[in-house]
């Protein structure tokens, strides 16, 4: 088989790896090849991770189709006490987002995340035997807990995994779980519905109960499945492994990134600009999709509809988000693009927020919430894989794109408080707070993007004006390393 002959492989030459791997005699594959390679990564690790993340979006989510099968009478959640269930469990997920990645690397993912996944399903099934309401608190905190790995943990997973212009269709696939959860939760909640007073349980402790068990069903399955990284993965062979960890070494780089450890990593991340720029990009989409997604059956059924039709009304809205999600996420990646795709979904949710707060007829506002619901769905991938392709380091990213995540996922403590009982049914206050974060995105995001193409055109002059002057790189292969995406030769992604 041939072997790919290249800059690159004199590199390595020069600068023994600690992988196992030789990449000194990487096979060239076509690009059908190549195709059949992703799709065959593709079968063994999305579906697992789809599947998992699906339950982890119906198990956090189902609380709101529990509001309409009795739990708030039952457990006497007057006032604010709801939302403050809400709260408490997106807080503690907020707290555990971050260390979770460092964990995933010392753990690995074959171990970490069917490990959580197990715990987790384990306190959803207890949150169907709850009695009070300090209980079903004290549950929520667990199950904030609990939840709070997997998702930084898959994303940061499948960056060690694809290069950074295939990650957001991956992305796509993973989150478009969420709207599918979304669709499910409601058709499954209408049929639990009518299993209340089956031995002795209410229709919101069987919700709780039988989503609880699937999820513990689904981590002993995963615990057989999921594989760790492509270095050590068995169902490809040695060929097959040499060329995805090539691949992806050269991905953003021309001398590979840093993949050590070093506390330094750890404080690069936290000192650098963009996360910091990205994380109110993130919190503008995370405010309406935590918003729409806890409330959307209490604002249909505030549009007059019984509970049995407001839960089967937000199936539609969810399937039309998968749609648009996976098609965002294609023509993304297709392009090399993320900016763009964001506006759109920032635009879609402006929309959609702005009937809802209008005197529109009811069945006006109920096509919003399919715009609401398009718009923060489709646009979540672009946001994490946007920063996930400008960090280079494989610790400085992890750390940075969970550091965005628990940041960020602070705008859904504020979205679990917004939407009021007193302010049914136009919900006022709560669309008007969305409005808000949808506002700044609008300011961020070309700010952002204004500064990466500033940097990205300086770096380009700087490097046509060495290639005159015949001037090398004065850099050693090290010092380009541990520069990542400071390095002369990175490029951001717009």
């Amino acid at each position: 088989m041939n072997s790919i002959n290249s800059e690159h492989n004199q590199r390595d030459e020069e600068r023994p790896e600690d992988s196992v791997l030789d990449l000194k005699n990487v096979p060239v594959l076509t690009p059908e090849q190549e195709k059949k390679l992703w799709r065959k990564i593709d079968l063994r690790i999305m579906p697992i991770l789809s599947l998992m993340y699906l339950l982890a979006f119906l198990d956090r989510g189902n609380i709101g189709n529990a509001a309409l099968e009795g739990i708030v009478t039952q457990l006497d959640l007057t006032g604010n006490k709801f939302n403050i269930v809400l709260i408490m469990f997106i807080i503690a997920y907020c707290l555990f987002e971050c260390p979770s990645n460092l964990v995933l690397k010392a753990i690995r993912p074959s171990r970490w995340l069917p490990g959580i996944n197990f715990a987790w399903g384990v306190v959803m099934t207890l949150n169907a035997f709850v009695k009070t309401y300090p209980q079903l608190v004290g549950v929520r905190i667990c199950l904030g807990i609990t939840e709070a790995g997997l998702f930084p943990g898959v994303v940061y997973y499948l960056t060690l995994w694809y290069p950074r212009h295939m990650l957001q269709y991956r992305i796509g696939l993973f989150f478009g779980a969420a709207t599918v959860a979304g669709a499910f939760s409601g058709l499954l909640a209408f049929g639990i519905g009518y299993m209340g007073g089956m031995e002795g349980l209410e229709a919101w402790s069987w919700i709780f109960l039988i989503e609880g068990l699937a999820t513990i069903v689904v981590a002993i399955i995963s615990f057989f499945v999921l594989v760790d990284f492509p270095e050590t993965a068995k169902f490809l062979t040695p060929e097959e492994r040499a060329f995805v960890v090539w691949r992806k070494k050269y991905d953003n780089s021309s001398v590979g990134e840093e993949k050590k450890f070093a506390a330094k990593h750890v404080w690069a991340a936290f000192q650098d600009w963009q996360i910091w720029l990205h994380i109110p990009i993130y919190m503008s989409i995370v405010g309406p999709l935590y918003g729409i997604t806890l409330f959307l059956p209490t604002i249909i059924k505030s549009f007059g509809y019984n509970t049995p039709v407001s839960q089967l009304l937000t199936v539609p809205p969810y399937i039309a988000g998968t749609i648009t999600l996976l098609v965002f996420a294609h023509y993304s990646d297709k392009l090399k693009m993320r900016s763009p795709f964001i506006l759109a979904g920032l635009t879609m949710c402006l929309i959609g927020f702005s009937i809802n707060i209008s005197t529109a007829p009811d069945g006006v506002k109920y096509f919003g919430t399919y715009i609401i619901v398009m718009g923060s769905y489709a646009s979540l991938p672009g946001v994490i894989s946007w920063l996930g392709n400008n960090l280079s380091g494989q610790y400085k990213r992890g750390v940075g794109m969970a550091l965005e995540m628990s940041v960020g996922n602070l705008s859904g403590v504020v979205a679990a408080t917004i939407y009021r009982s007193r302010d049914s049914p136009r919900f006022i206050f709560g669309h008007a707070f969305e409005l808000m974060f949808v506002g700044i995105g609008f300011i961020f995001l070309p700010i952002v993007v204004f500064i990466y193409n500033r940097i990205n055109a300086k770096r380009d002059a700087a490097e046509r004006l060495a290639r005159e002057r015949g001037e090398k790189i004065q850099y050693s292969y090290q010092e380009l390393r541990d520069l990542g995406d400071r390095a002369p030769d990175f490029r951001y992604t717009l």
